[in-house]
């Protein structure tokens, strides 16, 4: 596996893309904890995660802080160009990226990387190019299917567990 960065969307990845708000209008998302094996996963295999979305939110800072992503880019309405600049500047190549996410805004980007992953609810057309679709849905775990599916795959898996819990399987 070449993969160096991985790409990861939050709103119907990470989250079941609802919104909602407490009664002081602060926004609030529900992130599923089985997600937080794949951050585990990815950082124990020395690849970097980059969290990228559309929206602002301080319930994804502080979520993302808690998994210690290395990049978290948030209210990025152009991610195609936003990446395409990212990896200009860090001088990285399609098959070095993977990238999950759910929606059509995911499609110019998706189309840099080199590994596609999407949860079971996603768009058709993002389906359609992925690598792998998820059996599970968005905010249901989907992130970490994902990345167990790609570790298993090249073979990584059990001994990516073993080193992050400590267990053999």
């Amino acid at each position: 596996m070449n993969i160096k960065l991985f790409i990861i969307d939050v709103d119907g990845t990470m989250t079941d893309a609802g919104i909602y708000y407490d009664e002081h209008g602060n926004e609030l998302k529900k992130f599923c904890t089985k997600d937080a094996a794949a951050f585990f996963a990815l950082h124990k295999a020395g690849i970097k995660i980059m969290v990228l979305t559309g929206r602002e939110c301080e319930a994804t800072t502080r979520r993302m802080k808690e998994l210690k992503v290395d990049y978290l880019y948030q209210n990025i309405k152009d991610k195609r160009a936003f990446l395409t600049q990212f990896f200009s500047e860090h001088e990285m190549k399609k098959e070095e990226i993977g990238y999950i996410g759910d929606d059509l805004n995911d499609l110019p980007p998706m189309q840099l990387a080199g590994y596609i992953g999407c949860p079971a609810d996603s768009c058709n057309e993002i389906k359609e190019i992925s690598n792998y679709v998820s059996k599970i849905k968005g905010g249901q775990g989907a992130v970490r299917d994902i990345i167990e599916h790609l570790f298993k795959e090249s073979g990584n898996w059990k001994q990516i567990v073993s080193e992050v819990y400590g267990i053999g399987i």
